[in-house]
């Protein structure tokens, strides 16, 4: 019989071709089964109720007819009518009886892959217009897992054709524009995996929040995986480069370039009875990852391979099972949100405020909204909501779907970056904030707010309508310019989407913004940890760090997956990183930082820089930045990255700090793919003696801030002075003319990485005339000197 014609299917039986016959979900497991356990893949074999059967059901029982009659009547612009329609159209097919042939068809299936133990299984819908690459139906229709049984089996497989008629579905597929009895549905049933004895999650193939190709995105739990999408936990996140996570399988790279551990509080298990029961995680198993470095590498090389088999970004389901310790993959779909999309145009959003944002939390997306809060506390009060609030509430789920698309924006106060909430919102590009902590306690329903998530990873909330700017960019008919055009990146989580903008790399990457917003700890107050004193220090310091014993690999983590973000955001153009640049009042800032900086009259001129690297009390500290950054290149192969020297006063000075470098194994002089050693001109003493430094380093990068006062001889934090701290000031101009001409003689690098270029058009023309080889911008300024480069 042709397979058409078929109700059930095995999933050796099925491809990508079938989505018509078995729905996007089989259809893409048949696919996997076929052609990717070659390639070691794990897929739970399983077999599929088709369309056919689903039409056949429907029949037999002359739901067809009825339906037609209910749909007849529906007002998709109104609730209730959403909700009659969605119940009665579940009634016909939960009451009606299977087909006796189908019945008969499904209990030799299930025989057949379960033996006579009657294996646990579980039981999937998958609709026939389902993992499209415009839409995703992402949780809108029925998975039942831990069934067990033939009665279990056929109440799930009934209970799953019934949830094509969810209000969340027919008000997805009202969006959408699809024809609501045109649709069919199609069941699978799969061997479980025990993934309540271990972990389980979803991964991309792609950032999710910038569309950023170049990593894999991994999201686990402990136990069983819905409580992802639910929103009710945060997961554990880890980001897996991929270009050289295809050279990891000679074991030459670990590419996992950050690894941040989720609030995993609860986990679902088997219910005794069949299904599914929520319980609390062992607090030993909240303070420790869900995933090993093994399994996530082996996930996201699975992950490229599925990626390369469709040809296309992928959103994959994976579990762990406890008994095997094996890895498997569950589903996987198209990635909806980017994968339409061109990198043709660059949006830049900017608010226009100076107000201290009311909370923050987890921006999904990179739009601006605002309206009135409408705080909701579960689903069964969603008819309160209308059409422009922003709606405020704990979390979502897919019953949400009815009043998610209606919203201007959405704050939740739990879940991920993929939880339910994330994942819609980015399909219908809504503004939205999840993890945001206590919005409920903080918001109050009719209060306006605006909702910001245009500073990457950071969303925040204002109190009243705040105005904001957007400008759209065609980056193919940018001007190309012989200067090359570098950026300043300080904050790790904007480094994904700046990558998009035209660029030759990153001229200056800042540890200070990741040491101060990650780590916040004093690094020598990490370093001398047991030796502390001070209980409420110590106190915080633990807290901070609780997942870490030893606190030096805390700093060394934390700092190296800050780098590393930006370097892989930009690879395999060059990042330059510019070594801590902390002045001591700065530094003592920091939780610690009391215990070990003294008071200096003017931190600027004072301990900072080389000095600094060179003072022996400090050098561990030091040493610990070596080994973040060789962690970066050598572990993670982010080789494109050199290092910058700041505030060093003396050729001397230089000479130590790289004979110290050389010591903690950054540089050798023996191997070719070693870091560029650059030092930051910042200091008369760098122009007057720049032959001397340039024997020492690879080139210098201009800080124009620090060169312009200490040329002029002010402090540029002193408000009645400050208008003369003007880097077009002619004295700063002959010294850049200077630095920039030898360093052109001495054929070395060098750039400009101070804020002057971005705030004065005029400036980069002047350089740009005197040949510098190249300019680092703020990626906020970056389009706008472009166009005025251009134009000279």
């Amino acid at each position: 019989m042709l397979k058409k014609y078929k109700q059930i299917l095995w999933l050796s039986q099925v491809n990508s071709k079938d989505i018509a016959l078995v729905g996007g979900k089989n259809a893409s497991l048949g696919e996997m089964f076929r052609n990717l356990r070659a390639k070691e893949i794990n897929i739970p074999n399983g077999f599929c109720l088709t369309a056919r059967a689903y039409w056949h059901f429907l029949k037999k029982n002359k739901i067809d007819r009825a339906l037609k009659e209910i749909f007849r009547n529906f007002n998709p612009k109104s609730l209730e009518s959403l909700k009659k329609t969605g119940k009665l159209s579940r009634e016909l097919i939960l009451k009606a009886d299977f087909p006796k042939d189908l019945r008969r068809k499904i209990i030799r299936a299930y025989r057949n892959l379960s033996g006579k133990k009657g294996q646990k299984v579980a039981v999937r819908s998958s609709a026939t217009a389902e993992d499209l690459k415009t839409a995703s139906f992402a949780g809108q229709m029925e998975t039942f897992l831990n069934v067990e049984g033939e009665e279990q089996l056929f109440n799930a497989i009934k209970k799953c054709l019934a949830s094509l008629f969810t209000d969340r579905a027919i008000s997805y597929r009202q969006e959408k524009g699809f024809d609501h009895l045109k649709i069919a549905l199609s069941v699978g049933v799969q061997e479980m995996v025990r993934s309540d004895l271990s972990s389980s999650g979803i991964m991309f193939t792609l950032d999710t929040e910038t569309g950023f190709p170049n990593v894999v995105l991994i999201n686990s739990i402990w136990g069983v995986g819905e409580l992802i999408v639910k929103g009710k936990i945060t997961p554990d996140e880890f980001y897996i480069f991929k270009p050289t996570l295809q050279q990891a399988q000679g074991n030459l790279y670990k590419p996992i370039i950050v690894k941040n551990l989720g609030r995993k509080t609860r986990k679902y298990v088997y219910a005794p009875k069949g299904g599914l029961k929520e319980v609390k995680v062992k607090e030993r198993d909240q303070l420790r990852f869900s995933l090993n470095d093994k399994d996530i590498l082996t996930l996201a090389q699975w992950a490229c391979l599925i990626e390369e088999h469709y040809q296309s970004h992928q959103d994959i389901e994976w579990a762990k099972d406890g008994k095997t310790g094996k890895l498997f993959i569950v589903q996987s779909r198209p990635e909806t949100i980017h994968s339409p999309k061109t990198a043709s145009t660059f949006q830049e959003y900017e608010v226009k405020t100076k107000k201290k944002p009311l909370l923050s939390g987890i921006a999904v997306g990179s739009k601006i909204g605002s309206g009135k809060v409408r705080i909701i506390p579960d689903v069964s009060k969603i008819s309160q909501f209308k059409e422009g609030e922003v709606l405020v509430t704990r979390m979502t789920d897919p019953d949400w779907m009815p009043i998610i698309r209606l919203a201007s924006a959405i704050i939740t106060e739990e879940g991920g970056k993929t939880c339910h909430a994330a994942i819609v919102a980015r399909e219908f590009d809504i503004p939205t904030i999840v993890g945001a902590g206590s919005p409920v306690r903080k918001l109050k329903t009719g209060q306006t707010v605006t909702v910001d998530c245009s500073k990457g990873l950071r969303g925040r909330v204002f109190e009243g309508k705040i105005p904001f700017e957007l400008k759209e960019y065609n980056l193919k008919k940018l001007p190309k310019l012989k200067t090359k055009i570098m950026l300043n990146i300080g904050a790790p989580e904007t480094a994904f989407s700046a990558s998009f903008l035209p660029n030759k790399g990153v001229g200056l990457a800042r540890e200070e913004f990741i040491i101060a917003e990650k780590i916040r700890v004093h690094p020598l107050a990490l370093f001398h940890f047991n030796k502390l004193k001070n209980k409420r220090i110590k106190k915080e310091i633990s807290r901070i760090t609780v997942e870490h014993k030893d606190k030096k690999e805390f700093f060394i983590k934390e700092l190296a997956e800050g780098i590393s973000q930006i370097a892989a955001a930009f690879y395999p153009k060059e990042v330059i990183v510019r070594f801590s640049d902390f002045k001591s009042n700065e530094y003592k800032n920091l939780i610690g930082g009391e215990l070990f900086e003294r008071e200096e009259a003017n931190p600027m001129l004072g301990f900072r820089g080389a000095s600094r690297y060179l003072e022996p009390d400090f050098q561990p500290a030091f040493r610990m930045e070596c080994r973040a950054i060789k962690r970066a290149r050598d572990l993670f192969g982010l080789k494109n990255i050199s290092l910058m020297v700041p505030f060093c006063r003396t050729p001397e000075e230089g000479k130590e700090v790289k004979d110290l470098i050389r010591k903690f194994g950054l540089i050798s002089g023996k191997s070719a793919d070693e870091p560029k050693l650059y030092v930051m001109c910042e200091i008369p003493s760098n122009v007057i003696l720049a032959e001397k430094f340039l024997k020492i380093f690879d080139g210098m990068s201009i800080g124009s801030n620090d060169l312009t006062q200490l040329i002029l001889g002010i402090d540029r934090d002193n408000g009645q002075i400050a208008h003369i701290a003007d880097e077009r000031n002619e004295a700063v101009k002959e010294m850049l003319k200077r630095v920039i001409e030898i360093c052109k003689k001495k054929k070395k690098y060098c750039g400009i990485c101070g804020q002057a270029p971005s705030d004065f058009p005029d400036f980069a023309e002047f350089l740009v005339k005197e040949g510098i080889e190249s300019i680092s911008l703020n990626p906020d300024t970056v389009i706008k000197t472009i166009l005025s480069l251009s134009k000279k």
